[in-house]
């Protein structure tokens, strides 16, 4: 059935201000536009007909989109995940969640699909489609939680790639040169380099980016699985796992929810695509490419390295070339895709003040002060496995895992009651709705996933607040920086076996041993 535009009489609409740069009322505009100017603005608008882009990405860029999105900075963690997690255990919870967020990823499609084809202001360009999605499905109040939560995911991520990238970098510098460069001065000199990328309005404006990005993270899994092949012989048998605790599992399924959870993005990403209803083409695609990405890798590391991993597999590759050909790989990954974990968040803030949607001396000012914010807190807490657990394991689990299924079951009761009824509706669906008017087998695993997602994320939190503020803390950079400081250790490879000290390297040299880091 079509829609005409008188949905906007509805209280349940968002008001719309005027757009200066296309004269349209986007969705999120303020109530300064009036209603006639708002019915002129969309009169040309068939509500009847699927949206459609011209200038947008396809659908199988669109699938790379997310995969340069979520693999690279979680998939050097996630082989340490999978042995705290005593290996077939955490394969098993991989293999699952990388079942649940592929729903949860479809359904999210959905629901913006729903709204594209019910309100008309979507059709133009959106900054914030999530939280609009949460909006409509469950309200105002919702809608601003929602955009919170993005925030500080989002947040987070982007805290996490700047770290990850400034010690890949330190890395490099130590093996090919043997100087040594603070990696606190390394993280402003990486957000330095980076923050002209992120001035690019929205996806489609640096797609190039995250799709070099995809490859590069192909590249790294294929010489992780080279450089471990290499390894195998010398390590293997003397291979073994940590003893099983039930707060190392909490403390993987934050990493392993970091490593496939980026849902805040994917409506964004969405948007931009010229057919926005070929998105769950993209999701199939894009979560394939990520599973045959990260079980291999998980695999390898289980079977060479055993518990001689720590924060990252990459410095368990002996092969120094191959080590550091790795950590320049994931390093472009982090820094590419960091332009589009930054988008939703600074798109965000541009809306609180006001910032115009072409490019000007404003939009400079906002992301260069969020550039500023992301960087003080990098340098408040230098250490990127346990923030990357907390994140995982906190608002990740709400964007990526439990919301998506919560907004649905409400959307598609407000729609099917709408056409079953006949009747527009003028507020969002009640639960009486939901469970009224959803197919029960959608209903049925949309709850299972939001129980399983309140468990496991506020298990997985609790866990890594402990570890964040206990076994793991290291001094701000702005304190260390004031205290004599041992010097930096020459050896990058961490060698394998119980002592940590086998390397099959001729002349090779072994860093320091650090026998209770899964206990």
């Amino acid at each position: 059935m079509s829609f005409t535009l008188s949905r906007d009489n509805y209280a349940f609409d968002d008001p719309c201000r005027k757009n200066t740069q296309n004269s349209s009322c986007s969705c999120e505009e303020a109530s300064s536009c009036e209603h006639k100017e708002r019915n002129s603005s969309h009169s040309d608008v068939d509500m009847s007909k699927p949206f459609f882009n011209p200038a947008g990405l396809n659908w199988f860029v669109t699938g790379l989109f997310v995969v340069g999105d979520l693999a690279g900075g979680g998939i050097v963690a996630l082989p340490t995940a999978i042995i705290q997690a005593e290996f077939w255990t955490g394969l098993i919870v991989c293999i699952i969640l990388i079942a649940v967020v592929t729903y949860t990823a479809y359904v999210l499609g959905l629901s913006w699909n729903i709204l594209l084809s019910t309100w008309p202001e979507y059709r133009h360009h959106c900054r914030k489609p999530y939280p609009e999605i949460g909006g409509r499905a469950m309200g105002p109040l919702c809608k601003l939680l929602v955009s919170i939560c993005i925030d500080v995911t989002q947040f987070g991520i982007s805290v996490v790639y700047l770290l990850l990238a400034s010690k890949n970098i330190q890395n490099m510098i130590i093996a090919f040169s043997g100087g040594n460069l603070s990696f606190c001065i390394l993280v402003l000199i990486v957000a330095a380099c980076l923050l002209p990328l992120c001035f690019l309005k929205s996806p489609q404006d640096f797609w190039w980016a995250v799709v070099i990005a995809m490859m590069t993270t192909s590249a790294a899994v294929i010489l992780i699985i080279v450089g471990s092949l290499i390894d195998y012989d010398a390590c293997h048998s003397i291979s073994k796992l940590p003893k099983f605790k039930v707060t190392n599992l909490f403390l993987s399924m934050g990493t392993l929810l970091f490593s496939v959870g980026g849902h805040s993005a994917f409506p964004t990403i969405q948007h931009d695509m010229k057919q926005p209803r070929e998105f769950t083409k993209s999701v199939i695609l894009a979560f394939t490419i990520m599973a045959f990405m990260y079980i291999p890798v998980c695999i390898m590391g289980y079977l060479v390295y055993g518990d001689s991993l720590r924060d990252s597999i990459i410095p368990s590759i002996q092969t120094v070339w191959i080590q550091q050909a790795i950590n320049i790989l994931i390093t472009i990954h982090c820094i590419l895709t960091l332009t589009i974990v930054f988008n939703p968040l600074m798109q965000e803030v541009e809306d609180v003040f006001h910032v115009p949607q072409k490019f000007g001396i404003k939009r400079v000012f906002v992301r260069t002060g969020i550039m500023i914010a992301v960087v003080f807190v990098a340098e408040s807490v230098p250490t990127f496995g346990p923030l990357l657990d907390l994140v995982g394991g906190s608002t990740l689990t709400l964007t990526s895992v439990i919301l998506p299924c919560l907004f649905y079951i409400y959307l598609n009761a407000y729609k099917r009651k709408e056409e079953i009824t006949g009747k527009p509706g003028t507020e969002p669906a009640s639960w009486r709705d939901v469970l009224m008017y959803n197919e029960k087998p959608t209903l049925y695993i949309c709850i299972a996933i939001i129980i399983i997602g309140i468990i496991g994320g506020g298990c997985a939190t609790f866990s890594a607040i402990v570890e964040l503020t206990t076994t793991e803390f290291n001094l701000p950079c702005y304190v260390s920086v004031f205290k004599t400081r041992p010097p930096l250790e020459e050896a990058q490879t961490n060698c394998c076996g119980p002592l940590q000290n086998v390397t099959h390297i001729m002349n090779g040299t072994c860093s320091s041993p650090d026998l209770g880091f899964y206990s």
